[in-house]
């Protein structure tokens, strides 16, 4: 089992509809032929998974709600930087997204936990065949799927891993890797992909390249490379546990998790991060990873405020983080 270094795996395939512009050249009134289009394609298909949907109009949520399914990673944040002629579908496990109207017509989303790249394009290809039944996607039969982006055009298709590198990012050596990883069309970024920052040493490890491979050697080749790292995090991990600063810094940090009365964001992470790292490499044993994933999610900002149905200021927020930390690590 990978869970110790890969928290999740995410498939995301883009495709337009073929008798309209990209979303960035289409009247209000085609985006909502383009969402009604999508929705009834998916919820009038005979597959029992199109019962499983919500249906939601971005302009109807509240901006915390927004940015709080951006935190969750069930959209892009480009997706919620324009609420209007913009929809989603989401399952009720949260485990599949269906956004309408981004960059290209649908950006559809599989994520489930751990290094499961096979079975997760399994799902996804599923869905893609179900809406292909219902939509006429833009396809060339010598370019394939034709996206508003040229780097998605082709497969469409973009299959990451969330890895967690502490041991590597102390090591420094996550800035030689992703020299490498870019040689091998794969790129690596912060949690939330292009434009952010790693922070609580949590990585989003991407193929690049979509045209001229197919999604099956893709996602081959990230399954291939993530082994790879995840051997040399726990190389790296066994090395550093034997430290007594890192140890040290491990116990610091669930101390503080545990009884601190005002918490930011940024530094919460930091702890939980290292209070992971305790965890696995064994000096932790009264906490499970599992519950230390959960808290990285329920301490985003938006989604705090979301979760306690409150308003807050950044103060309020830090406080109301520090009380969910100590409750549940106590």
């Amino acid at each position: 089992m990978s869970n110790d270094v890969v928290i999740s795996t995410r498939v995301r395939l883009a495709r337009n509809l073929k008798d309209y512009p990209f979303p960035c050249r289409l009247s209000a009134q085609d985006k909502e032929k383009v969402i009604e289009k999508v929705k009834n394609a998916v919820e009038n298909s005979n597959s029992p998974i199109s019962k499983d949907f919500s249906f939601i109009r971005m302009s109807e949520l509240t901006p915390q709600q927004g940015v709080s399914l951006v935190e969750r990673r069930l959209v892009s944040p480009e997706f919620i930087s324009e609420s209007q002629g913009r929809a989603l579908l989401l399952s009720k496990d949260e485990s599949i997204s269906i956004m309408i109207n981004e960059e290209d017509h649908i950006r559809l989303q599989v994520i489930k936990s751990g290094l499961s790249l096979e079975d997760t394009y399994d799902i996804a290809d599923k869905l893609d065949t179900l809406l292909d039944e219902n939509l006429d996607f833009a396809f060339d039969e010598r370019l394939g799927y034709l996206t508003q982006c040229p780097t998605n055009l082709g497969t469409g298709m973009r299959a990451s891993v969330m890895l967690h590198l502490p041991a590597l990012e102390k090591s420094r050596a996550v800035g030689r890797i992703a020299g490498n990883l870019s040689k091998l069309g794969l790129t690596i970024r912060g949690a939330y992909g292009e434009g952010s920052e790693p922070s609580g040493s949590l990585y989003q490890l991407s193929n690049q390249v979509t045209l001229g491979i197919s999604e099956k050697a893709a996602i081959e080749n990230l399954e291939n490379i993530t082994k790879q790292l995840v051997s040399q995090e726990r190389q790296a991990r066994e090395r550093l546990a034997k430290s007594i600063d890192i140890q040290d810094s491990v116990s610091r940090s669930l101390g503080l998790l545990k009884s601190a009365m005002v918490m930011t964001h940024d530094e919460a992470l930091k702890l939980l991060s290292n209070v992971r790292f305790g965890i696995l490499s064994g000096q932790i044993k009264d906490v499970t990873a599992e519950v230390v994933d959960s808290l990285m999610e329920k301490i985003e900002p938006a989604t705090l405020m979301v979760n306690s149905g409150k308003n807050l200021s950044a103060q309020e927020r830090d406080i109301e983080r520090a009380k969910i930390l100590r409750e549940a690590l106590s």
